[in-house]
């Protein structure tokens, strides 16, 4: 038998990814993880200028690196088309799908209709639209892996992020059927929940966020890309069904 270290990483070469809101952040630190290995990625995300940037970056650190995106709002009909025409066109069907995009949200008080429905539609309906056209592509290799970042917010439920609480319970739940649904059609599910990590939804500022990693009270983006990768590293009798990683002094 062999034994994990024969698997760990060694499987991404060549692989076909999508990372939802990969040009920041949690995405953005799993693109360049995987791209290091050898994936043929496609990013995007809202902002032109965090996709630019995002791309030039990649390229300046990865310069043989296969990277294909455009900047895109998984809310909008018309731009996941245009996400999976770049798809079907550069990488010729998906092996494996990171839903991340996702916005942070406050409580139901403190929040107008029309933004916590965009929230819902970003960090909900984006992750139901692009699994399900990945199972499209992936149900005819018999073969894919789907990974859904959620949060630990779905546990904690704090009062302060009702919103965001009820997204993220939205998606563990998600999760969970998924699965049942993918599996006999050879298609793995992975949730991973972080805790609280460094990025552009945290109010705190980033030297505020800084003094809290070195405090290990929050995470950095990199360790949940290791998290990912250890999730796609497993031999297909493997699957990591719930992953929960939590900086070692957040108690929740």
């Amino acid at each position: 038998m062999k034994k994990l270290t024969d698997y760990f990483g060694q499987n991404i070469e060549g692989k076909r990814i999508v990372i939802t809101g990969g040009t920041t952040g949690i995405g953005k630190a799993i693109a360049d993880l995987l791209i290091s290995l050898g994936g043929r990625v496609v990013i995007f995300g809202r902002h032109h200028e965090d996709f630019k940037n995002a791309i030039n970056d990649i390229k300046e650190n990865f310069p043989d690196a296969e990277i294909y995106g455009t900047p895109a709002d998984v809310t909008i009909k018309e731009d996941i088309d245009k996400i999976l025409e770049i798809v079907d066109t550069k990488l010729g069907g998906i092996d494996i799908l990171i839903n991340n995009a996702a916005l942070g949200a406050p409580g139901i008080t403190k929040e107008t209709f029309e933004n916590y429905k965009y929230i819902i539609e970003t960090n909900i309906t984006g992750y139901l639209a692009f699994s399900e056209e990945a199972t499209l592509r992936m149900r005819t290799q018999k073969s894919g892996h789907i990974i859904n970042i959620g949060s630990m917010s779905a546990e904690s439920r704090t009062g302060e992020s009702t919103i965001y609480v009820a997204t993220k319970s939205a998606i563990r739940g998600f999760s969970t059927s998924l699965r049942k649904e993918l599996n006999p059609l050879g298609i793995k599910v992975s949730l991973i929940e972080p805790g609280a990590v460094t990025s552009d939804m945290q109010t705190d500022s980033k030297e505020e966020q800084q003094k809290k990693i070195e405090k290990m009270e929050m995470l950095e983006a990199e360790d949940i890309a290791m998290s990912v990768l250890f999730c796609l590293s497993q031999p297909k009798r493997c699957d990591i069904v719930t992953m929960q990683i939590r900086p070692h002094l957040q108690i929740i």
